[in-house]
């Protein structure tokens, strides 16, 4: 095992909630609106972290540990993800194996904390939860795996950090599969259209928001802001992709990631204002699509 800098999990720890209102920004833009403002999700966790905790009697400690472990899950996901050319603050052989079960831990909790209030309701939506990220979880190993064999480094840091533009003048139709994959995974993963709209309420079509519906103070706090943490980690998949500056300069390298992040923000506010929710019958359709493209470019990197 290697440290790296702390710069990463800093920049993923003080600025993941940021992501959440830019995409909100850029949904009041396209809709004419003022929107809320861009610190809105700071404000709502100070506001939820103040307030106390109502628990069923028909609860148990499943409940309670879920928002707890989701969150811890994430975090340590997040000291796995580097920053431009920044390794991550705990980097070895094998750890982007971790960086997925740790995901798969945190959605383990939140399915069975939502499962433990006997809901029929939201047992609805945390069957769903778990139909689509079984479905998402081959594309996210078989493109982690694509690039894993072309930079010669089964670690996150070594995937991600030393993906470079030469990288994309050696093998970019495969980094360019890997991309369009794995942008349909972070939609899939986080919630987002065309997979699942964040901001509805209709009993028909929730999947996340549904999961959570019980929560409240600082739980539903935690959940907020592992939402937010996945959303950032998942997007510096895309991002390490997309925007592989490697000047050198830790500083230059790391504002290009962070402004490639606010891009990604404005690309999800586009796409959700731009087009509907997918019918549930076409999201594993998408899905599927997605780990075909994955497992093309794993063929096109052998090749």
């Amino acid at each position: 095992m290697t440290s790296g800098s702390f710069l990463p999990i800093a920049a993923t720890l003080l600025f993941s909630p940021l992501l959440l209102g830019i995409i909100n920004k850029t949904k009041a833009f396209y809709a004419g609106r003022k929107g809320p403002p861009l610190l809105q999700t700071y404000y709502d966790l100070r506001k939820l972290l103040g307030k106390g905790a109502v628990y069923s009697i028909t609860t148990t400690w499943v409940f309670r540990a879920g928002p707890i472990v989701g969150l811890a899950s994430v975090l340590l996901a997040a000291f796995l993800v580097p920053l431009g050319s920044q390794d991550a603050l705990f980097s070895f052989e094998g750890d982007l194996v971790l960086f997925a079960y740790l995901l798969g831990l945190m959605r383990f909790f939140t399915v069975i904390a939502a499962l433990d209030t006997g809901s029929s309701f939201e047992g609805m939506g945390a069957s769903r939860e778990v139909q689509f990220s079984a479905l998402a979880e081959p594309a996210l190993f078989l493109g982690l795996a694509s690039l894993a064999g072309e930079n010669g480094s089964f670690s996150l840091s070594g995937v991600l950090a030393d993906t470079g533009p030469w990288t994309w003048s050696a093998a970019g139709s495969m980094v360019a599969l890997v991309l369009l994959s794995f942008f349909i995974v972070f939609l899939a993963e986080n919630a987002r259209i065309p997979v699942d709209d964040p901001n509805t309420h209709l009993e028909l079509t929730m999947i996340h928001e549904v999961m959570i519906l019980d929560h409240g103070g600082p739980d539903l706090a935690f959940i907020l802001y592992g939402a937010a943490l996945k959303m950032w980690v998942l997007g510096t998949l895309l991002v390490e992709l997309a925007v592989p500056v490697r000047t050198g300069n830790p500083w230059v390298d790391s504002t290009c990631f962070l402004m490639g992040m606010a891009l990604l923000g404005v690309v999800v506010g586009t796409v959700e204002s731009s087009m509907a929710r997918l019918r549930l019958l076409r999201v594993p359709q998408l899905l599927v699509g997605a780990g075909a493209l994955s497992a093309l470019a794993f063929i096109v990197g052998l090749i």
